[in-house]
């Protein structure tokens, strides 16, 4: 399996409805949207490296409201628990 994070850069105006567009696509497993240089990013998991090409540039480039991309792709993946514990660090434990 193939995962792909694509970051993009929305129109500000358009970033839900851009992000709700997104989560319908085939092949996109979770949108999100972030502070930083990007508006969203978009978590793609497909079979091969050509399912990765299409859904980049077939579907995500095609949605209207998105002014440029960066894709970067994943080399390995460590455990989720692992990671949402990292992610938790600094969270107060009652929310």
């Amino acid at each position: 399996m193939i995962t792909g994070f694509v970051l993009l850069d929305v129109d500000v105006d358009r970033v839900p409805e851009v992000a709700e567009e997104l989560t319908e696509l085939a092949g996109v497993t979770e949108v999100y949207s972030v502070t930083g240089r990007y508006d969203l990013i978009v978590k793609v998991k497909v079979a091969h490296n050509e399912d990765l090409a299409d859904v980049v540039t077939a579907r995500i480039g095609k949605v209207p409201g998105i002014r440029g991309s960066e894709t970067v792709i994943a080399f390995r993946t460590y455990s989720e628990q692992a990671l949402d514990a990292g992610f938790a660090l600094g969270q107060d434990p009652r929310d």
